[in-house]
């Protein structure tokens, strides 16, 4: 039995090579990582491209979303079909219309949708802003309380300046704030392809 290079010996002489956690953790992405990557760049293309065209991405954004409803509406319906017998199906068939009309409503008026949404986006974020500030001073004897702290102020802030400008922002802020979420998530699929690209490379040994 022999060693090599501090590496773990085995009984024909040769070294294995030493398995490493990240291995484990990203698995088919550490061969695949440059998929991962060129997805991160082209979020980050679209949602700058998106940074310019706001109006545009929210209308697109809406009727999207209304599709979604409508189509969830009539699986809804459609699985009544697989339910006989069920004492609630009533309620189910109502669901499923209101669901339809819901959607029907959207994708035939996405900017009345738009304005609808943007300001429950704002309530949301106000009340949130409220509750995460009061959560604050319930553990303020605890370290980095301050931080939900903050993060209140931050809600409350964005959710009054979308309820100040209403309803002028109910043409852009979905759209913002789907192409920030492109761009955030479009750095994280690079950061992760980074990552696995360097758990794929030879490890030194323990």
């Amino acid at each position: 039995m022999k060693y090599f290079g501090g590496g773990i010996p085995m009984a024909d002489g040769t070294n294995a090579t030493a398995a490493t956690p990240q291995g484990t953790v990203f698995g088919e992405v550490q061969r695949n990582w440059g998929w991962l990557l060129a997805l991160g760049i082209l979020f980050i293309v679209l949602g700058t491209l998106g940074l310019g065209m706001t109006v545009a991405l929210t209308v697109a954004s809406v009727i999207f979303f209304g599709i979604f409803i409508l189509v969830g509406g009539i699986l809804q319906l459609i699985q009544t079909f697989k339910c006989k017998g069920w004492k609630s199906i009533l309620w189910h068939v109502i669901i499923g219309v209101l669901y339809i009309v819901a959607g029907f409503l959207i994708t035939i008026n996405p900017v009345g949708a738009s304005l609808v949404l943007t300001m429950f986006l704002a309530v949301t974020l106000i009340v949130v802003g409220i509750i995460r500030i009061i959560v604050s001073f319930q553990v303020k004897d605890f370290r980095n309380w301050i931080w939900p702290f903050l993060g209140g102020i931050v809600s409350i802030i964005l959710g009054g300046i979308i309820w100040a400008q209403w309803p002028i922002s109910g043409l852009w802020v979905i759209g913002l704030f789907v192409a920030i979420e492109l761009i955030v998530q479009g750095w994280s699929n690079i950061f992760l392809a980074l990552a696995a690209k360097g758990a794929g490379q030879p490890q030194p040994a323990a």
